[in-house]
């Protein structure tokens, strides 16, 4: 049996953002009748959707529902979590990493769902301060641990493909609540998420 995506996208929303891009694609010069180009709209417009859907997801919710009562107190760390987002200023990529670490109060939450939050906020037009800071807030907010820490690492294809043109370079912002704000606990953190433990 070939292999087939099921996709759902809002019909309205995919028209009506269709149009927008295909009056874009022709005031930028190209022919819109043009085979490679015939489908393009349509596609960018699914696309977008795809990339925003952030917009329509509740991360707290997320969190609430993979929380379970433990009584483990000590650093937990989930590292190296993809992330895609678009650049609100320009709606160009950036992406890179992000490492998450809290200290349990009572709680923890499933694994997984620390990179599914990230998706969720990364999946929006955003700014990769705002990201940190949306991250953070929501599993100090949602778990009320002792402590949680966020450092997200990206490379900004606003400053790559345009601009300053600078292919090399990387951005980071990192964000710290209760025990973390203590200097041997963040020392900690930023240790672990920088070592290779597999040596």
């Amino acid at each position: 049996m070939p292999y087939r995506q099921f996709e759902e996208y809002n019909i309205q929303v995919t028209d009506e953002v269709k149009s927008k891009f295909k009056a874009i694609i022709s005031d930028l010069g190209e022919d819109v009748n043009r085979e490679g180009i015939l489908k393009t709209p349509e596609r960018a417009a699914k696309a977008m959707q795809f990339l925003t859907q952030g917009y329509d997801q509740d991360a707290a919710a997320i969190l609430k529902g993979a929380m379970f009562a433990e009584s483990y107190d000590d650093m937990v760390i989930v590292k190296n979590i993809e992330l895609y987002s678009l650049c609100e200023h320009h709606m160009l990529p950036f992406f890179g990493k992000a490492h998450i670490a809290y200290i349990p109060n009572g709680h923890i939450v499933g694994l997984s769902k620390l990179p599914r939050i990230v998706d969720v906020f990364a999946r929006r037009l955003q700014v990769q301060e705002r990201l940190t800071h949306d991250i953070l807030e929501c599993i100090n907010n949602t778990l009320k641990p002792q402590g949680v820490a966020v450092v997200i690492e990206a490379s900004h294809m606003c400053m790559m493909m345009r601009g300053v043109q600078k292919q090399n370079s990387t951005t980071t912002t990192s964000g710290f609540r209760g025990q973390f704000e203590k200097i041997e606990t963040r020392t900690e953190f930023l240790r672990l998420i920088s070592a290779d433990l597999s040596n």
